[in-house]
């Protein structure tokens, strides 16, 4: 019985052991992926005006009737970041406290414009609801068709010459950041500038040094 204990021990240990490494290996492989996989940005829809293209000057009025002009130039300085929401849409909802903390911290350079279609008395209750009267919100279906805006949320960032810096769906802070430092760091996308970083750090990778004409090689005297 003394053996027959001992042997349940040792078989017990083994299958421990076995499953310690089973889960280090796993947890190896995670961070492995986890690795590989590159922070992605906003998903860029190449329809409607392409970035680095004018955009379409419009003439509009907002949900308070104060004039406002989208794609000319400015002397300002100032960029212009339109936000196509819907008061029916749950994401666009759940953005909207991260479209507003991201304007505010931007403000020194950047004007948020809320934009959306339908009847002004639904959309004036979405603006009461969310805290959005210190933003001007515009109903335009011109905009949306113009800019061929298919799903929601949708950000368009247009600079200081009426220029579109960056555009694409937004549905996380990290999407809608990249909108923004995409136009700071002179790209079309996140996505352009983690491909292009790719290849620029593939080109630069060291070349193997020449010895006695060959690659790699060693001397010999």
């Amino acid at each position: 019985m003394h053996d027959a204990m001992l042997v349940s021990q040792v078989v017990l240990w083994i299958a421990v052991l076995a499953l310690s490494a089973v889960v280090f290996a796993l947890v190896r492989q995670i961070g492995v992926l986890h690795e590989r996989i590159l922070p992605m940005g906003a998903l860029t829809i190449d329809k409607g005006p392409k970035v680095g293209d004018k955009s379409p000057v419009f003439q509009l009025t907002d949900l308070a009737h104060r004039p406002l002009t989208f794609g000319a130039e400015r002397s300002d300085g100032r960029s212009q970041l339109l936000m196509f929401v819907s008061a029916t849409c749950p994401v666009c909802k759940k953005l909207l406290p991260i479209v507003k903390s991201v304007a505010s911290s931007e403000s020194r350079w950047l004007d948020l414009i809320f934009t959306s279609d339908g009847e002004a008395s639904e959309q004036d209750g979405f603006v009461r609801k969310h805290q959005l009267e210190s933003f001007p919100f515009v109903l335009s279906s011109e905009l949306g068709m113009t800019y061929r805006v298919s799903k929601l949320p949708y950000a368009v960032l247009i600079d200081e010459e009426g220029v579109v810096r960056a555009k694409g769906l937004v549905n996380t802070r990290e999407h809608l950041e990249s909108i923004v430092a995409a136009k700071q760091m002179g790209i079309a996308s996140i996505q352009e500038y983690l491909k292009t970083r790719h290849v620029h750090d593939h080109d630069h990778e060291p070349e193997p040094q020449l010895v006695n004409g060959e690659r790699g090689g060693k001397h010999h005297g």
